[in-house]
């Protein structure tokens, strides 16, 4: 009985740990005993595995599902393990109780533990000594701390998710659904359209920058899909990075310095987030941008009007700085289910802006 007791003060500081770290600690946690990061892992697994067998809108729509649940489930779970390691506590260290059920059981306890932390003070189960009551303060006490960390907590996740998917609406109108780096430079990768392009790569430099702060944070916001099933948070940061890399090495006249900066921000943004949720670097298969496709790219930006610097040399450049990224997101798209952006447009390209009432 005494080991129960110990065990059940294991299991509130593990909790209350979990909980702290989850939600009041405002870092990359590394710490070998995380339940949040453990119960990702066991649920996902089988919910994605479930969603990749539909398709579609039915696809998107129960994998959108389990964000907001698995947070929901999370909180509970934390519920749920603080008041069985109470119960344990009192009843592994045999705290005297007075109670109108009868008996002195496990189930006894638990009953009281459950009603102590969520404070339905019905008082047919107390505890009698010094020790008990003290328990009971406690736990009321984390009842309460649950309660307020969960009432500031949900708002704050829903505040950075509605933030990110400004940019990856923003970037329909830009690049297309799903976007891409060719659509996006064949409309403003001119000479001319310089300084407005150069301007949008700085926006999207600070949504990089705010995605990676927001999603080390709080990984669970890493769950949440975009309202259409042709965008992602994933697609739209493939997307930087793949129009980074093609100014970095591929086109003359345009900003390389801020395509340099968001390249930058984008791959440490990548790097980490695959190191919290548990991606490891995935080389796409096949090559998202084999070289019959990479002249039809080009070709397609030289026609728009966009300096193309269509040399061996660039291109072997364009192939080594694509490694240095495309293992990570392309990581990040196979175990969260959000495709990869094509590189040029494609027949299922689409603006959905367009799709809404009359277009003049």
């Amino acid at each position: 009985m005494f080991l129960l007791g110990i065990l059940g003060i294991l299991i509130i500081a593990v909790v209350l740990l979990d909980a702290f770290e989850t939600i009041v600690l405002p870092r990359r946690v590394l710490s070998p005993i995380r339940l949040t990061r453990t119960f990702y892992r066991l649920t996902w697994l089988p919910w994605s595995a479930l969603g990749g067998r539909m398709s579609g809108q039915r696809r998107e729509g129960y994998l959108s599902i389990y964000g907001p649940l698995s947070l929901l489930v999370l909180l509970g779970l934390w519920a749920a393990g603080l008041i069985t390691g109470y119960a344990l506590v009192m009843w592994g260290f045999g705290v005297p109780l007075r109670s109108s059920l009868g008996g002195d059981s496990f189930g006894i306890y638990l009953y009281m533990s459950g009603t102590t932390f969520l404070t339905l003070g019905i008082g047919d189960v107390l505890p009698q000594d010094a020790a008990g009551r003290l328990l009971t303060v406690l736990e009321v006490g984390n009842g309460f701390g649950i309660l307020a960390l969960v009432i500031g907590f949900l708002p704050v996740v829903y505040n950075a998710f509605s933030s990110r998917e400004v940019n990856v609406s923003r970037m329909d109108a830009r690049a297309g659904s799903p976007p891409s780096a060719g659509e996006l430079l064949v409309r403003f990768g001119q000479p001319e359209n310089e300084a407005n392009l150069a301007q949008y790569l700085r926006d999207l430099e600070l949504w990089a920058a705010e995605l990676m702060e927001s999603h080390l944070t709080y990984p669970t916001l890493a769950y949440y899909r975009s309202q259409h099933e042709n965008q992602s948070w994933v697609t739209a940061l493939a997307t930087m990075l793949d129009v980074a890399a093609l100014i970095m090495t591929c086109v003359e006249g345009l900003n390389r310095r801020v395509a340099r900066l968001l390249f930058a921000t984008s791959r440490h943004a990548a790097v980490d987030l695959c190191r919290v949720i548990g991606a490891p670097p995935r080389p796409p298969a096949p090559d998202r941008l084999p070289p019959e496709e990479l002249a039809r790219l080009l070709a397609s930006l030289a026609a728009a009007g966009v300096s193309i610097l269509n040399e061996p040399e660039a291109l072997a450049k364009l192939s080594k700085v694509r490694s240095f990224y495309e293992p990570y997101v392309n990581a990040l798209s196979h175990l969260l289910l959000m495709p990869m952006p094509p590189w040029s447009s494609t027949e299922e390209t689409q603006e959905y802006w367009r799709m809404v009432g009359s277009v003049p």
